[in-house]
């Protein structure tokens, strides 16, 4: 495990996070994360740590109401969020990591387009767990 800090673009957010030095991020096809190209991967809330910033995020939510997408209020980029895959934990953007430690990177692709038979395939609500090769 490595510790990664990121930050949204005017800086107002920033967090560290702590996650493998190989990392997964997902590629999702869903109609929001294509728009804004959420390319990211999941850790466990407790991995997650809001440095500075909490009071400047806003909060999107859409359909099922699940998702919690966090937004910088100042300038608009969402550096993490709560994924409707996993509630758990956070997906945090990997476009928002400062100077990754990761050793490698593999992109997985989730079929948002097609949520719910995507889902019951996927194994990516193991990411947010923590377990042996998780370990905080």
């Amino acid at each position: 495990m490595v510790v990664y800090t990121g930050s949204c673009h005017c800086h107002a957010v920033t967090f560290e996070v702590e996650a493998p030095s190989d990392l997964v991020v997902w590629r999702c096809d869903c109609s929001i994360c294509v728009m804004k190209q959420n390319h990211h991967f999941i850790v466990p809330e407790a991995a997650m740590h809001i440095l500075t910033g909490e009071d400047v995020l806003t909060e999107y939510r859409f359909n099922t109401n699940v998702a919690r997408h966090l937004f910088c209020k100042i300038c608009g980029v969402e550096s993490f969020y709560r994924p409707r895959s996993n509630p758990d934990g956070y997906g945090i953007n990997i476009y928002c990591i400062d100077k990754t430690p990761s050793t490698s990177i593999i992109w997985q692709t989730f079929e948002g387009s097609n949520w719910e038979e995507f889902y019951k395939t996927a194994d990516i609500q193991k990411y947010s767990r923590v377990n042996d090769s998780n370990t905080l």
